[in-house]
């Protein structure tokens, strides 16, 4: 028994007694076909359940008007927020986005990525994984001048569009911060240095310290991927130096989330004994306890702005590529705020 194949423009040009060209031009509600016309269609092919070939239209028009997004990890606060910005840009200019997570992992990005570019999406936008050194996978998007616009974590030797947030402020305000309260030997937790997002982060600290006349030794620097158990690793490394540091500058809340419930369980307090701040505001960080300081990223407004730069290449041809810096903000909150226990502490 033969499966019944979906209904095409040529059987309701037949129901109708007219021509395909005239049922196309009505399913395109192209002006040349009257109203009365266009309902007599329309109606038919409800009728008959006909659904347009998506495929087909696409490979005339060269167009998928799909976008193609690739985070490390879907379910971190700001890769989801930024993805909210971006769907919600070209949602309203008539692109699907196709979402996908490498997991930090270089080969799971590369298959994700040249799987988009054989299923001709329209453009990428991209935050690359940590362990990523070849970018062999993305340069074929800028041979086959296929839009692509790096977010967060960027490609120096890729020309494309790039929107980061700034990360070396952003570092240097932290540890700013910690000095200011009173601490004096402050440790960091390090993304991979392969990135420039955490080269920046890591020079900020630097210059920090350089400014306040504190040495930088970089026993006090321990660099990882920066998932919950390098936190745990990270923080036993820096704790067993012989002279520990009373400080830390974790490169995401993640590690200083994981840090501090470490410490807490070996008595050490947060932040008397010791000060903590994250990077990147996870919800999580705010009803912890201690709450977690932490520098704040414009996620939605990153996705919103990629979005933007990825439909001006698509609609425009755009070819100027540019990069935006986002700027960020220091929140302050109770994990190193040793200054506002020590003032409590005295009124009382």
């Amino acid at each position: 028994m033969h499966k019944k194949s979906d209904p095409t423009i040529h059987d309701i040009a037949r129901e109708l007694k007219i021509s395909a060209s005239t049922v196309s031009r009505a399913l395109q509600n192209n002006p040349r076909i009257s109203l009365k016309t266009r309902e007599k269609i329309l109606a038919v092919a409800e009728s008959m359940g006909y659904r347009p070939n998506v495929i087909a239209s696409n490979l005339r028009n060269k167009r998928s008007n799909t976008i193609g997004v690739v985070v490390p990890l879907i379910n971190r606060y700001f890769f989801s927020a930024v993805i909210s910005g971006v769907e919600d840009i070209a949602f309203k200019a008539g692109y699907t986005v196709v979402i996908s997570q490498s997991n930090d992992l270089a080969n799971k990005e590369i298959a994700i990525v040249q799987s988009m570019f054989a299923n001709r999406v329209d453009g990428l936008i991209i935050s690359i994984a940590m362990q990523a050194t070849n970018y062999e996978h993305l340069k074929m998007f800028r041979k086959k001048n296929i839009p692509l616009v790096f977010f967060d974590r960027a490609v120096a030797e890729i020309e494309a569009d790039k929107i980061v947030v700034d990360d070396f402020n952003g570092g240097y305000r932290v540890t700013q911060h910690l000095i200011d309260q009173g601490y004096k030997r402050i440790g960091h937790m390090a993304g991979s240095q392969n990135l420039q997002t955490y080269i920046d982060r890591k020079n900020g600290y630097i210059e920090a310290l350089a400014k306040n006349g504190i040495p930088h030794d970089e026993s006090l620097v321990i660099t990882n991927s920066l998932i919950a158990e390098d936190g745990v690793r990270a923080v036993q490394q820096l704790m067993n130096l012989s002279v520990p540091p009373d400080a830390i500058f974790c490169g995401n809340d993640t590690t200083a989330l994981s840090s501090m419930i470490y410490l807490r369980d070996k008595g050490i307090r947060i932040p008397e004994d010791m000060g903590i701040v994250g990077f990147s505001n996870e919800p999580f960080s705010r009803v912890v306890s201690p709450s977690i300081s932490t520098i704040a990223q414009p996620g939605f407004l990153m996705g919103q702005k990629a979005a933007e730069m990825i439909l001006n290449q698509i609609e425009h041809k755009e070819r100027i590529f540019k990069t935006l810096v986002l700027p960020t903000e220091l929140i302050i909150r109770e994990s190193s705020n040793r200054k506002k226990i020590k003032d409590d502490q005295l009124f009382f």
